[in-house]
């Protein structure tokens, strides 16, 4: 009989372990650097993940702390307020690999992504200062462009940087998001934990499977100006990949009917025109995918599909409007979309 009693509790143990035992999505959320982030973890546990959520928002500080052109304190702040060409200023870790990323795109784009746009970002409107939107005049914008060359700053190994001239400043908002989405997904892994999502203002990492053990699926936003934030253009499945969209339909302003977008060209001044709205780039990086996703969207069409198709790992969907407004898409060699 007390033999027949252990093995029902051994039995209802058993039971209980295997209920437990039932992978569960978690979803953390918040808001950062101006926008939101949604993190979805997969987990074998019903626990509370408000420990996960508090190292979170503590890593997003740190790096807000380092690379926020919002914030007057920040590393970057500082260092665009630092008059003295030629003396080290010595940064984070958090800043040297932002710079890294960085300085990798500005050479393998030949400069159609510059870190130093900042001076034409302000002077357009778009920046952080709070200048008026306007179209600027010409002398105003050659006087800008004097202050524009990533290659004007030095990175050394030994986390600093020098100033070659004064006036040299820095906008690392193109990238900033997805480094931010690389070192919460960094965090994570720590964790042992392989089935995530981040996703920080639209650009994303994903590790592993969804709970049913599919890889996950990320909607590309419909690149109209009205569209909805959950209007999704196309579905692009991704697993240990990230992936990073840039465009110009959100951020712009018009005048006389023409449309002046934040997307600005570093080497005449001007905002891009060349009919391409968004640009999706996947690679192994989210940082990467973000700065190359702003360069594509310079560069342009041809130009972009064939950067894209050099660089290996680097898989990109460029969508050009028509003049009737209609859309085309362009996909690098490797895309897949799902349809």
């Amino acid at each position: 009989m007390k033999r027949s009693i252990k093995i029902a509790g051994m039995a209802s143990l058993v039971f209980l372990f295997i209920s437990c035992a039932v992978k569960k999505e978690v979803l953390i959320s918040g808001e950062t650097m101006g926008t939101t982030y949604h993190i979805r973890i997969v987990s074998w546990f019903y626990k509370s993940h408000a420990d996960l959520k508090a190292e979170i928002e503590t890593r997003l500080d740190e790096i807000n702390q380092s690379v926020s052109t919002y914030m007057k304190e920040s590393e970057i702040s500082r260092f665009n307020e630092f008059q003295n060409p030629d003396e080290k200023f010595v940064i984070s870790d958090d800043f040297y690999q932002v710079m890294k990323v960085a300085d990798t795109i500005y050479h393998l784009t030949e400069g159609a992504w510059d870190g130093t746009v900042k001076p034409l970002v302000d002077l357009w409107g778009f920046g952080s200062t709070g200048e008026k939107k306007k179209i600027p005049t010409l002398d105003e914008i050659d006087k800008r462009l004097l202050d524009i060359g990533f290659d004007k700053i030095e990175i050394s190994d030994k986390k600093y940087l020098l100033k070659k001239e004064a006036s040299i400043s820095l906008d690392l908002s193109s990238i900033t998001k997805g480094y931010a989405v690389d070192a919460v997904a960094k965090l994570i892994q720590k964790k042992r934990i392989k089935d995530f999502l981040v996703e920080i203002g639209g650009e994303v990492y994903a590790s592993g499977k969804k709970k049913n053990g599919s890889d996950w699926r990320i909607g590309i936003n419909n690149p109209r100006k009205n569209a909805a934030l959950d209007q999704v253009y196309k579905i692009v499945k991704l697993s240990d990949r990230a992936m990073a969209t840039s465009g110009d339909y959100r951020n712009f302003f018009e005048i006389d009917g023409r449309r002046y977008a934040h997307v600005l060209n570093p080497k005449s001044g001007y905002p891009v025109e060349n009919g391409v709205v968004s640009v999706s780039i996947v690679a192994v990086t989210c940082a990467f995918a973000d700065g190359l996703a702003t360069a594509v969207v310079v560069l342009g069409r041809e130009k972009g599909i064939q950067l894209i198709n050099r660089v290996d790992g680097v898989e990109g969907m460029i969508i050009v409007q028509q003049t009737d407004g209609t859309f085309i898409d362009f996909f690098s060699d490797g895309f897949e979309v799902k349809h």
